[in-house]
Order: C-alpha cells, then sequence, then structure tokens
C-alpha cells in the first residue's frame, strides 16, 4: 500500500491515516453534533434567504436584476474557495479552520442582517460564502479523522449525509418561520444562534494537530483553480439571469474549462500540490465525485420549482411549504442511516446508489403528472417520499466513500472536493432548469391569450413538468454512471490511491 512521510508530530496513526487522539475521541459522537449543526448552518443558507428575497427587496429598495446577486455573491465565493478552504484546514489545523469559519460565518450573517442597503447584504453574502468555504470541508474532514470504526464510521455518516441532504428544505420552512413571525433580517441573524453551539463544542472537544512540517500552498495551483470555479459558478449564473444565448455566459465557462484544466496539470508538476490527484485515483471515491455533481443538480427539480408549484398553484403560505417538505426530509434521514450502517457493508455501493438515484428519477417523473386539480396528499406526498428515499440512498454513502481511505494529511482537500462537486452541481441545475422551464412557458404561450389566468396557470406548468423531465434524466443518467463505476462488493480502497497508513 503507498506511504508517506511521517506526520509532523511523529505520532503513529491508525489504519485509516487518522491521529490517535482523533480516531480514539471518547467525546466523537458529541463531536458529531457540533458539526452536524455546524454543516446545518451551511445547508440552510442555500436556500432560507431565498424565501426572505421578496421582503428584503422591498425593505431595501433593490431591483429584480439586482436580487439574483444575494444568491449568487455567496455561491461565487463559496464555490470558487472550496478546494482553497479544504487544504488550508490541511496545512494549518482542522480545528483553527473549523473555529474560523463558524465564527467568521456567525460575524458575516450579522453583517448582512444588519444591511442598511443592497451592497452591504451582498457584501455579507460574500463574507458567508468565504467563510462557509473554510467552515464546509473542515467539518466534512474532521467527521472522516474522528470516526475510524467501520461501524461507527457508517452511523456518523449517515447522520451526516441526512443533514447534507435535508438542509435545504429545513431552510425552506425556517426562512418562511422566521419571515412570516419575525423579519427577513431573522434568516441571516438566525447562524448567530446556531453558531454558539459548534464554537463552544468545538473549542472544548476538538484536538489541534501540529502543523505539517515543510508543507506549502500551492499558490499558482490555488489562483487556477480558484480563477476557474469562480469562472464556471459565475458563467452558470449568467446563463440563468441572461439566458443560454449569452456569449459572456460562454465566455465564462470556457475560460473556467480552460482554467480547470491548466490546474489539472500543474498538479502533476507541482512539488506540495493544492489537489493531489491521488485523492481522485480511487474508483469508488471517483464515482462519488460523480454522485454528488448529478443528484445536486437533479435535486434543485425539487426544491425550487415544486416550491413554486406549491405556492402558486396550490395556494401554500410560505410556512406550509416548509411544512410540505418535512416527510421526505423524514425517509431521507432514515434512509441515509440505514443506506450506510446497514445496506453498504452487505451489498456495497454498486446496488444501493444506482438504486437510490433510480428512485430519485421515478420521483422526478412522478412529479411531472400534477396538474391544476392535483393534491398535496393524493400527488406530492408520495414522488416527495419517492425522493427522499433515493436521496438518502445516494448522499451519505457518496460522502463517505469520497472521503474514505484518504490519509489524514489529505482529509481537508478530499472535503472540499465533495463540497466543490455538490456546489457546481447545484449552479448547474439552477441555471440548466431555469432556463428550460422558461423555455418551455414561452412556447406554450405562443399564440395564446397571454391575459388569461388559466393559461398562464398552465403555462407554469408546463414550465415545471420541463424541469422535473431533466431532473430525471439526470438521476437517470446518475443510475448509469454509477452502475458501471462503483465497484462490486463492500468498498475496498485501491492501493495506488491516496494512502491510508503513514510510516
Amino acid at each position: 500500500m503507498a506511504q508517506t512521510a511521517a506526520a509532523p508530530d511523529s505520532a503513529p496513526l491508525t489504519k485509516t491515516g487518522a491521529r490517535p487522539e482523533e480516531a480514539g475521541s471518547r467525546h466523537r459522537w458529541w463531536i458529531l453534533a457540533v458539526i452536524g449543526i455546524a454543516q446545518l448552518m451551511v445547508t440552510l443558507d442555500a436556500t432560507i434567504v431565498n424565501i426572505a428575497l421578496p421582503s428584503a427587496q422591498a425593505d431595501l429598495g433593490f431591483s429584480d436584476g439586482d436580487r439574483t446577486w444575494i444568491v449568487t455573491a455567496y455561491s461565487l465565493a463559496f464555490g470558487s474557495l472550496l478546494l482553497l478552504g479544504g487544504r488550508i484546514a490541511d496545512l494549518f489545523g482542522r480545528k483553527l479552520a473549523f473555529l474560523v469559519g463558524v465564527g467568521g460565518f456567525a460575524v458575516a450573517s450579522a453583517v448582512a442582517g444588519a444591511a442598511a442597503n443592497f451592497e452591504m447584504l451582498v457584501a455579507g453574502r460574500a463574507l458567508q460564502g468565504v467563510f462557509g468555504a473554510l467552515l464546509a470541508p473542515a467539518a466534512l474532514s474532521l467527521l472522516t479523522t474522528t470516526f475510524t470504526d467501520a461501524k461507527e464510521r457508517a452511523k456518523a455518516f449517515g447522520i451526516f449525509g441526512a443533514i447534507a441532504g435535508s438542509g435545504a428544505a429545513v431552510g425552506l420552512l425556517l426562512g418562511g418561520v422566521l419571515t412570516e413571525y419575525l423579519d427577513w433580517r431573522w434568516t441571516l441573524y438566525v447562524n448567530l444562534v446556531l453558531a454558539v453551539v459548534p464554537l463552544a463544542g468545538g473549542w472544548l472537544l476538538l484536538k489541534r494537530a501540529a502543523r505539517e512540517r515543510g508543507a506549502k500552498l500551492d499558490i499558482p495551483g490555488t489562483i487556477l483553480v480558484t480563477a476557474g470555479l469562480f469562472a464556471i459558478v459565475y458563467g452558470f449564473s449568467m446563463a440563468e439571469s441572461h439566458d443560454w444565448s449569452s456569449p459572456r455566459s460562454w465566455a465564462f465557462l470556457a475560460a473556467g474549462g480552460v482554467l480547470l484544466a491548466v490546474f489539472t496539470w500543474w498538479q502533476t508538476k507541482a512539488s506540495h500540490p493544492l489537489l493531489p490527484l491521488r485523492v481522485l485515483l480511487d474508483r469508488n471515491r471517483g464515482a462519488s465525485f460523480a454522485v454528488m455533481l448529478i443528484s445536486s443538480a437533479g435535486m434543485f427539480g425539487v426544491f425550487l420549482f415544486l416550491t413554486y408549484y406549491l405556492q402558486l398553484n396550490l395556494g401554500f403560505s410560505a410556512i406550509r411549504t416548509g411544512l410540505a417538505f418535512l416527510p421526505m426530509v423524514g425517509v431521507l434521514m432514515v434512509a441515509a442511516t440505514l443506506s450506510t450502517s446497514v445496506l453498504m457493508s452487505r451489498i456495497g455501493p454498486k446496488v444501493v446508489v444506482p438504486l437510490g438515484m433510480a428512485l430519485g428519477a421515478v420521483g422526478m417523473v412522478w412529479l411531472t403528472r400534477l396538474g391544476q386539480d392535483s393534491t398535496y396528499a393524493a400527488d406530492v406526498l408520495p414522488a416527495l417520499l419517492v425522493t427522499g428515499i433515493g436521496l438518502g440512498l445516494v448522499m451519505a454513502p457518496a460522502m463517505s466513500l469520497a472521503t474514505s481511505g484518504v490519509a489524514a494529511d489529505d482529509a481537508g482537500v478530499a472535503s472540499a472536493s465533495v463540497n466543490t462537486m455538490q456546489q457546481i452541481g447545484g449552479s448547474i441545475g439552477t441555471a440548466l432548469l431555469n432556463t428550460l422551464a422558461a423555455s418551455a412557458a414561452t412556447s406554450y404561450l405562443e399564440g395564446k391569450d397571454v391575459t388569461s389566468k388559466v393559461v398562464q396557470a398552465q403555462a407554469a406548468l408546463e414550465s415545471y413538468s420541463t424541469a422535473y423531465w431533466w431532473s430525471a434524466a439526470f438521476f437517470a443518467a446518475g443510475a448509469l454512471i454509477t452502475l458501471l463505476l462503483y465497484r462490486r462488493g463492500v468498498p475496498a480502497v485501491d492501493a495506488d490511491a491516496a494512502p491510508t497508513v503513514h510510516m
């Protein structure tokens, strides 16, 4: 098996590459709770502010065009800095990165919540993204190095995967409650409350590891990947707001692709690579990165367009819309826990993950049948339950396998790669599905009475249905890809992939 140089503190390491003080922590389940709440902060902010946007717009007086920047500022900073944040955690310590990430995220949330104008709100959201890019990979890598026993690791990743998969839905509910009963600013201030436990718990429970001696930050690689990811995320954001015909969107996407290609080449030459390519060599790990990309793109077919349908077609309030997603969250959590603690150890990812992808596709196809006379209990709820089970079977195993077998010194950047795939997938899904849905609505309205409310409602249904079909296609493609890529049987790590033993 591949080996690396001794750890900086010369401490012996366990089979999974974790230092004894991490692997044998008596407080590991409390650490899971701390990490889980911190992860919830990050995942909530993908959706919690969305419901509050109309209220924020009325209060601060910015335009519809500017409104997209409230979301884009966060995703740009978060998506482009994730790999850098993960490597910083590896080089300077996961505890330090975690605490700075949590504290900075809370301060940035306070800045955004206290915004006196549009510019201050955007700046606060961008700062949230910066600190989120430090927090998210540190949290996942801490989980990787804390839980090394196979059974305990399975349970921990099941819980963590459930939080990551359901955070967006919880954000919709909490955003609706806070906006309706308090104020839109509390969708940001709530992070000050949520940050208390991770800050206190992280300070008391997490061990501070010594910095890796002689390690340096890959400056050229950092510039290349940060600029490349920024261009990709910005390109998709531009496509969402300016249509796919915009040359500017394609220019950014092309530039991002070139920069990431150069980055990949540079990682084979750099003496201290930002993303050691050995992290990507394991077949199951590579498949898991693809899973996070595809499932994140497909998930937006549920959260985004079903939110529109529930509120605009069925007349649900913001709070009732959030409550409507809770059954899906419940089955997702159960499926995520069972998938990692029971199914993965018995039949392996080659069955579990493709099955989850297939169920996601079925749930999306089910949603295409929604009409003006559909009801939540008979038509929406069954589809949500099927989709929730599918996502639970997909996300928790993928997160676990994407970081399984990675050396402790690479845990942060491997975790950052997971979050990067999730962020890029979300950007692709948002831009592509929004554009396709808008085109479907426009096509339907051609030659019809556009002033008719019935026609407008049917056009909206056509747009939602188109988005669901494409989401189903994402999941179906994911089922096929994972069926081909994942190895048979119980997961094992390739001998030439990222090392798991330090000598």
